[in-house]
C-alpha cells in the first residue's frame, strides 16, 4: 500500500528470518520456499477458488475484454473523456500485473502509467496532493497510478514514513480532493487489491529468487513480511474513511491473477456506455473476487 519510500528507517528492522504468529519462520534467503507456504498460498485469505482459472479460458477471454478496451477508448478519445485509474493494495498484490493487462493494447499516445519515486526535498515541502496533479489526464486520455495519493494511508504510516496526525488530515482532506476531480468530469475509478498471507510470501519469495524479479524486492518488502496486520489495520481504516459513492472503491482478491485482471477489466468496461459495446463478450463480474467497498473483504474475513 504504497510506494517503497527508503528515506528513512522503518522503526524496527526486520531481520532475514521472519517469525509468523503461528510459530512458522520464513526466510526469504533461503532459495527453497517452505512447504507450508506453497501449500497455503493459493488458499490464503479465503481464496473462494479452489484453484487458478484455466489457461486458454483466461486467455481466450482476456482477448475479447482487451477488444472491448480498445473500443472504449477509441470512444473516450473521440469524447474527450478523461479516465484515472487507480491500482491500490498490498505490495505483491498484483498490481502491476493487472495494469499490464490493461495497458498491453491501449493507445501508447494517450495513455499513461504513473509510479511515482520518493518525494524530493521540495516535493516533501509542498501540499501533499500537488505531486500527483500534473499527471491526471487531459482530454481522451487515460492515465493509470500503480499506488497514487493513498500511499499517505498505506506505507507512509505503517512505516512511520509520515505522523498519525499527518494521516489523518490526508484522510480527511482526500473526499475533497477526489470530489473535485469527479465534479470536473474527471472518471475516477479506485481498485483496492487485497491477497492472503502465504500468497504474499510465495511473491516476495519469488521475487527474491527470479533473476528478472529481483529489482523488484526492497527493505520495505522485507518488512511488510512481519507488518502484515498492521497493513490490514490501515487497509481498513482507509476504506472507512475514503469509500463514498462519489469516489467508491472497487476491492479485488488477487490471490488469482488471472481472474484479478479479468474482472477488473468487465468492470471498467461495465462503467461506461462506448460506442460498439459488446456486454455478451463482456459477461458477468466473479462477485466472489471482486465487489464494491471492503464488504467484500468482510466476508471473507
Amino acid at each position: 500500500m504504497g510506494n517503497h519510500d527508503d528515506s528513512k528507517p522503518a522503526k524496527d528492522d526486520s531481520s532475514k528470518k521472519d517469525r509468523k504468529d503461528n510459530g512458522h519462520v520464513f526466510d526469504l534467503d533461503d532459495p527453497k520456499l517452505p512447504k507450508w507456504v506453497a501449500d497455503n498460498a493459493f488458499a490464503s485469505g479465503g481464496y473462494p477458488h479452489a484453484k487458478p482459472l484455466d489457461d486458454e479460458e483466461f486467455e481466450t477471454t482476456l482477448t475479447r475484454l482487451q477488444i472491448e478496451l480498445v473500443k472504449l477508448q477509441q470512444w473516450a478519445i473521440a469524447k474527450g473523456e478523461r479516465i484515472l485509474l487507480l491500482f491500490e493494495g498490498r505490495d505483491a498484490a498484483g498490481k502491476g500485473s493487472a495494469i499490464g493487462a490493461f495497458r498491453q493494447y491501449m493507445s501508447p499516445r494517450r495513455t499513461r502509467v504513473i509510479a511515482l519515486d520518493k518525494p524530493s526535498e521540495t516535493e516533501r515541502g509542498q501540499w501533499y496532493f500537488q505531486r500527483y496533479v500534473p499527471h491526471l489526464p487531459s482530454a481522451g486520455d487515460a492515465v493509470l497510478f500503480d499506488r497514487s495519493w493513498y500511499n499517505r494511508a498505506g506505507v507512509e504510516r505503517v512505516m512511520n514514513f509520515c505522523t498519525p496526525e499527518q494521516t489523518e488530515l490526508f484522510l480527511k482532506e482526500v473526499p475533497r480532493f477526489e470530489d473535485m476531480l469527479v465534479d470536473e468530469g474527471i472518471r475516477l475509478v479506485k481498485f483496492y487489491i487485497e491477497i492472503g498471507r502465504e500468497m504474499q510470501l510465495k511473491r516476495f519469495h519469488e521475487r527474491r529468487h527470479d533473476p528478472l524479479k529481483v529489482w523488484k524486492i526492497s527493505s520495505i518488502d522485507h518488512a511488510a513480511i512481519q507488518k502484515y496486520d498492521d497493513y490490514t489495520a490501515a487497509r481498513d481504516r482507509m476504506l472507512e474513511m475514503t469509500h463514498r459513492d462519489n469516489a467508491p472503491w472497487t476491492v479485488a482478491l488477487g490471490n488469482d491473477k488471472k481472474r484479478l485482471k479479468l474482472n477488473a477489466l468487465r468492470h471498467l468496461l461495465g462503467l461506461f456506455d462506448y460506442a460498439g459495446k459488446d456486454r455478451k463478450a463482456i459477461g458477468e463480474i466473479d462477485e466472489s473476487v471482486l465487489g464494491r467497498g471492503p464488504s467484500l473483504l468482510t466476508r471473507r474475513e
